[in-house]
Parts: structure tokens; C-alpha cells; sequence
């Protein structure tokens, strides 16, 4: 039995959101790891003094920056990474939600063509 053209169309669609929550899931994920990355520099930089040298990565340089700019850039950086993982959260519960409706409209219209 030939499957109809919109149930085809479905399913394709269907296969494209999912491609899209993994890219998705994968976007949060580097979004994590940087988070992190810049929770343990802002832990490092509230154990030095004012007066302490600091050095800031650069490409392949390190340049020495004050330490009280630094930090306060560092915890800038934090709150803008934050907000994106927010926004990485509410798009990857959209994709989520579209796919089970998706999911559940392409089984109704298998099951009213008779196949399981």
C-alpha cells in the first residue's frame, strides 16, 4: 500500500524538526559548557585582589587586562550566555511540543489508512 502524499509530506517534515531539535540540542549543550567555563573564570577571578595580574586569551596571545574590567566583563558574558540558554530552552520545548503533535497526527492518519 502506497503511503498518500500528505502523510509523505508529514513524515518528511516530521524528519526535518527532528533534525532540528538535535541541532537544538546540541546548541544548548555548547551553550552549558560555556556557562560553565564562565562560572569557574568568575570563581577564579573572586579568589584574586584588585591589584592581581590577570591575562585574557586573545587568539593565540594572552594580554594582561585589569583584573577588576576583566571580571566584570566576565560576568556580562555570563548573564548574555544565560539568556541564551533561556531562549535555547523555550525554542527546544517548541520543536519538542510540534514533534509529538506531529507525531500523533502522522499515527492517526496511519491508523485510518489501516496500517500499524
Amino acid at each position: 500500500m502506497d503511503i498518500p502524499q500528505n502523510v509523505q509530506e508529514q513524515l518528511n517534515q516530521f524528519q526535518n524538526l527532528q533534525q532540528q531539535a538535535q541541532a537544538v540540542a546540541v546548541q544548548k549543550q555548547n551553550l552549558d559548557i560555556q556557562i560553565n567555563e564562565t562560572e569557574r573564570a568568575i570563581a577564579e577571578l573572586e579568589k584574586t585582589d584588585s591589584d592581581s595580574e590577570v591575562f585574557k586569551s586573545a587568539g593565540n596571545l594572552l594580554i594582561k587586562v585589569n583584573r577588576d574590567d576583566i571580571f566584570e566583563e566576565t560576568k556580562e558574558n555570563l548573564e548574555t550566555l544565560q539568556l541564551r540558554q533561556k531562549t535555547m530552552e523555550r525554542q527546544e520545548e517548541r520543536v519538542m511540543k510540534k514533534l509529538e503533535e506531529m507525531q500523533t497526527s502522522i499515527e492517526s492518519a496511519m491508523k485510518g489508512l489501516g496500517m500499524n
